[in-house]
């Protein structure tokens, strides 16, 4: 007696799955790619033009040498730290955050060194902060 042969399905693979796969890969890696927004130019940062504002009695003053120093209010700080400056702004109290901060820099210090002191007083509380600059030696005359 001959039995019959059951009919074998054809073998195949399925992409479905795959496709799948690779378009969720396609998207996470497009999702996490970072783009270089920097620009290779070289600028010239401008002078400032403004009229000079006469020093308030009330603000707290934030001094950075040539060379890195900080002074809080003329007294210099035995670190150039966030940590020694954290401290030299605390300890003139809580009540000085609604204070304006005055910021003199050095024209030659390193740029670091100015926003260490915009980071620290931003994280206590420091909603007046300015940079003070220089008059053009144009407007000067």
């Amino acid at each position: 007696m001959k039995f019959p042969r059951p009919s074998q399905e054809e073998i195949s693979v399925n992409l479905t799955p795959l496709i799948d796969v690779v378009f969720l890969l396609l998207i996470f890696f497009m999702v996490s790619t970072t783009f270089d927004d920097k620009t290779q130019l070289a600028i010239t940062l401008p002078q400032a033009d403004g009229t000079a504002l006469a020093p308030s009695p009330d603000q707290v003053e934030v001094t950075i040498t040539s060379t890195g120093d900080y002074l809080v209010n003329g007294e210099k700080l035995a670190a150039n730290d966030s940590k020694s400056l954290r401290v030299a702004l605390l300890g003139l109290g809580q009540e000085k955050t609604d204070l304006p901060l005055q910021i003199y820099a050095d024209a030659n210090v390193a740029y670091q060194s100015v926003v260490r002191v915009y980071d620290v007083a931003g994280q206590l509380g420091f909603v007046k902060l300015s940079l003070t600059t220089r008059q053009s030696a144009d407007e000067a005359q």
